[in-house]
This record gives structure tokens, C-alpha cells and sequence, in this order.
């Protein structure tokens, strides 16, 4: 599955767009971040609520070690309770991850999958090394239920085994990460799930399909 089009309410688009292109060194033109071959739309949010919302960047995993150097340099790594702020994912994720925090409170993360190619790449990183959107964060009343609809209406399997709390619903290059909406952001157990207005627009699953909850507010179609 692969995430093709995100649209994000931002409380200052120009802001965040800038955000992305001088601080994360990614493409930008006008409202739109290019993100390997994903493209975030920011929009603005004008009465709906900002924060709270998820997305995670996969980068190569050859290149994890100089992503984080890269990373350090422009912001502060969000940590657990336990101060940890390097994450490994092992069984069906077989990842490592970082996070920080973007315009208007957003999650942000940055993934190595090692199941994808290396780069080969060497020397310093570059924000346009991300290779895509891989994740984004769907809150639910009931991960079950919409774990349910998404995977009938996109094809869409687990990656691991999902909780009542907890579906990552995709594979390696693109996750819905759908959670309980009364639960708080790992890593730091701050912000509630948030996805008011977002649009996903979703490819290589089946085509023709929309799901959208109208209660939180954010909508999902296949290209």
C-alpha cells in the first residue's frame, strides 16, 4: 500500500510548508511538501482542531545512523517515560525509529524498514532521502470496527497482530496506523489522536473504495 496524497489542516500553512522544506529539507511548491511519492497538501485548518496528529517518513535503512545525525541537528527527539529516544521494532516491523515534533504538534517520525532496499548512499543525509509518507495516524471509537471497514474496503491486511487499542493496517511502505481514540501518542503519552479534516488519498489497494468517519473527522479513498 502506499500512501499517494495527504491533505493536513495547519493552523499557518505558509509556516508549515516551510517547516518541511527549510528545516526537513523536502520539496516544496506553493501548499504542497513532496515526500518521495507522496505529496502532503497543507490546508488551512480554520476552525477544526490541530495536534495530535501522526505521520511517519521512511528513510533507507543504510542510512538510519547519518538520518538521525541529520535529525539531531534541526530538533529534539521526543523520549519515553523511561528517557529512551531510539526505538527498535522487532517481528513483523523489523524496524528502528526516531521521533520529533512538527508544526502544530504533529507526531513526527522518522522509520527504517530493513525489509525495503538500502540507498547505498554514503556521506551526510539529505531530507529528500525520505523515500515516502509510510504512516498515518486514524483515531477510533472501536480499532476493531474500523480495522473491520478499512480492511474490506481497501484489502488491507495487518502488519502484526492487532490490540483493542492498537491496528497498523498496510505493510512496509504504507501504514494507516488506526487507534484508539481515547489513548495517547507514543512516545510520549501527550497528545490525544487527532485526524479532523485529513484526506488520504491511498494506492495499490482496491480501487474505488472510501471509508471516512464522520465523527473524527477524517476520510480515506484508493486513487
Amino acid at each position: 500500500m502506499r500512501i499517494e496524497h495527504l491533505l493536513l489542516p495547519a493552523s499557518d500553512p505558509a509556516v508549515a510548508v516551510a517547516y518541511f522544506g527549510d528545516v526537513l529539507q523536502l520539496p516544496v511548491a506553493d501548499d504542497h511538501v513532496q515526500i518521495g511519492w507522496s505529496t502532503l497538501q497543507l490546508a488551512d485548518a480554520g476552525a477544526l482542531p490541530v495536534g495530535g496528529v501522526h505521520l511517519a517518513f521512511n528513510v533507507p535503512h543504510d542510512r538510519f545512523s547519518e538520518a538521525t545525525r541529520w535529525l539531531d541537528a534541526r530538533a529534539e527527539r521526543q523520549r519515553d517515560a523511561e528517557g529512551r529516544e531510539h526505538f527498535s521494532f522487532e517481528g513483523r516491523w523489523e524496524a528502528e525509529s526516531i521521533y520529533f515534533t512538527g508544526p502544530d504538534g504533529l507526531i513526527l517520525e522518522l522509520i527504517a524498514r530493513r525489509r525495503l532496499p538500502a540507498s547505498g548512499r554514503s556521506g551526510s543525509f539529505h531530507g529528500s532521502e525520505m523515500t515516502c509518507i509510510s504512516e498515518v495516524g486514524i483515531p477510533a471509537v472501536s480499532v476493531a470496527a474500523t480495522q473491520s471497514r478499512l480492511d474490506a474496503a481497501f484489502g488491507v491486511a495487518a502488519l502484526s497482530p492487532p490490540t483493542p487499542h492498537f491496528a497498523p493496517l498496510g505493510d512496509d511502505e504504507g501504514l494507516l496506523i488506526v487507534v484508539d481514540a481515547s489513548g495517547r501518542w507514543f512516545p510520549e503519552q501527550r497528545s490525544l489522536p487527532n485526524a479532523r479534516g485529513l484526506r488520504v488519498r491511498l494506492g495499490d489497494v482496491h480501487a474505488g473504495a472510501v471509508v471516512e468517519d464522520a465523527a473524527l473527522g477524517w476520510h480515506a479513498r484508493s486513487g
